[in-house]
């Protein structure tokens, strides 16, 4: 399997399915290897922790715990799940590249597909 996603951290993405459909986020962490990645706010499971003490605790004091109970985190998300959304048209696209001569240098730059915009994704 490829591990060559078209979504990188920091893109903005439409969710497509899930318990989320509809929704869009940052994308926080992406992970090619699983293909998958972890969008701001969306996907949010409950993760129970018990407390823990803390490996870097300052030498002065007693050993810091780290509290435990019910945590809210984000989990991850397929990348055939969400759409990224184009940064001129504002509206979820299929991405495409395009290669391009910068400083000596061939140059891969995403670009939104839609019809009429096809501006480049990657600044």
């Amino acid at each position: 399997m490829t591990t060559n996603m078209r979504v990188r951290k920091g893109d903005l993405v439409h969710v497509l399915s899930g318990k989320d459909r509809g929704k869009q986020g940052r994308v926080i962490e992406s992970r090619p290897r699983e293909q998958r990645v972890i969008v701001e706010n969306l996907n949010i499971v409950k993760r129970h922790t018990r407390p823990k003490p803390l490996t870097e605790s300052s030498r002065m004091g007693g050993t810091q715990i780290a509290p435990g109970g019910i945590i809210d985190r984000a989990s991850a998300v397929s990348v055939s799940n969400v759409m990224l959304v184009c940064p001129t048209c504002k509206l979820p696209t299929r991405v495409g590249y395009v290669t391009k001569e910068v400083k000596g240098e061939t140059v891969k730059i995403r670009v939104c597909k839609r019809e009429g915009c096809g501006q480049e994704i990657d600044r």
